[in-house]
């Protein structure tokens, strides 16, 4: 349970290297945590202990009367702090990206190291427009979105679709706070974007990158979802970054 909505999840257990920080892996909008199984058996097998949840209104996770992108992290960080963990690795895709980001910036001491994949970044000021590439999905991307639906059909099914229309209002509105919170994360972060596929604005993540005071971007010839479709990629930029 996270305040009034019940966030389910996955928890390893006590890791092998009781010396390292657990790692949360946090999905992106329509899917669940079933998309880091893989990423997940590898840092198992690591010695790291893996927590996964499923956001609010998707997976397991109880539907909710309210998707605002703080909302989404402070589930996350209450689940963290409901299991006493004191130190934690965050990784986030897309909608998850806003998620491990709104906990770094809200408790930067308890992050030690920040991956963000392919998060669509807000608009500062009611100046901008959004800005989203334009490239179909190769066979390739379409073929690994078919598969996972059919691995794991809950996630569609379960998915509240309520949540579409805050989610676009949101990113279509200002939202200055985000930007004004990136000064204080002081964890490492590590942003992963993809190629013309994507949904990262390029100018708005060179501002990022000028706010966070320990920011490395890598750049990925894929679509949105690099841990699915460039899965080998993935794992060898964040399993160094990550450590031990």
């Amino acid at each position: 349970m996270a305040g009034d909505v019940s966030i389910a999840y996955r928890d390893s257990g006590a890791a092998g290297n009781t010396g390292s920080a657990p790692v949360v892996l946090v999905h992106g909008m329509g899917g669940d945590g079933h998309t880091w199984d893989r990423f997940a058996g590898q840092l198992v097998r690591r010695g790291r202990r893996v927590i996964i949840p499923d956001l609010r209104g998707h997976g397991r996770s109880a539907h909710a009367g309210s998707y605002l992108f703080p909302e989404f992290g402070a589930d996350v960080l209450r689940l963290v702090e409901r299991l006493g963990v004191e130190r934690v690795d965050l990784v986030g895709h897309s909608l998850g990206g806003y998620a491990v980001s709104w906990v770094a910036m809200e408790r930067p001491e308890l992050v030690r190291r920040l991956v963000i994949e392919e998060q669509p970044l807000p608009l500062r000021s009611g100046d901008e427009q959004v800005t989203f590439t334009r490239r179909l999905p190769s066979i390739p991307e379409l073929w690994h979105a078919t598969s996972s639906a059919i691995r794991h059909p809950r996630a569609v099914l379960a998915f509240d679709r309520s949540m579409t229309g805050t989610a676009l209002e949101q990113f279509r509105k200002p939202y200055p706070e985000w930007w004004e919170g990136l000064a204080g994360i002081s964890a490492p972060t590590l942003f992963l974007r993809g190629g013309p596929g994507g949904m990262v604005d390029l100018a708005k993540l060179e501002l990022m990158r000028a706010a966070v005071p320990d920011f490395t971007v890598r750049a990925l010839s894929c679509g949105h979802s690099i841990h699915r479709d460039r899965y080998a990629e993935f794992e060898s930029a964040v399993l160094p970054f990550l450590g031990h």
